[in-house]
C-alpha cells in the first residue's frame, strides 16, 4: 500500500481519532434541547446578571461599604463588556434580518 509506504500506520491512526470528540450539531456535547433561542436567553440572562452586580457594587461605593475597588472595577468591566457584545450580536441579528426582507423570491 501506498499509505504504508509513506511511514503512515492506518491502525494506529484510527485508534488516535477515536479519542477525538465529534463535534456534529447532531451530537450529545450539543445536545438538541439548546436551540438558537435559548442560548440567545441565557446571554442576555447572564448579561442582566452582570448589571445586577454592576448596580450593587456602585451602591456599595456610594455608601462607603465596599473597600476592595479593584473588585468593583472588574465588575464594572465584565458589565460593560458584556454589554456591548450584546448590542452587537443585536446590530448583526437585525441587519441580518434586514437582509433576509430584501432577499426577493
Amino acid at each position: 500500500m501506498e499509505i504504508k509506504k509513506y511511514g503512515i500506520d492506518v491502525d494506529k491512526l484510527n485508534t488516535k481519532l477515536q479519542d477525538v470528540p465529534n463535534l456534529s450539531p447532531n451530537h450529545e456535547l450539543n445536545p438538541p434541547s439548546k436551540n438558537f433561542g435559548s442560548m440567545l436567553k441565557e446571554a442576555v440572562d447572564e448579561v442582566n446578571t452582570h448589571q445586577k452586580v454592576t448596580e450593587q457594587v456602585m451602591a456599595d461605593m456610594a455608601t462607603g461599604q465596599l473597600k476592595d475597588l479593584h473588585q468593583a472595577a472588574i465588575a464594572i468591566g465584565k458589565a460593560e463588556n458584556s454589554m456591548k457584545l450584546m448590542l452587537e450580536v443585536r446590530n448583526k441579528a437585525i441587519s441580518a434580518y434586514k437582509e433576509l426582507i430584501r432577499t426577493q423570491m
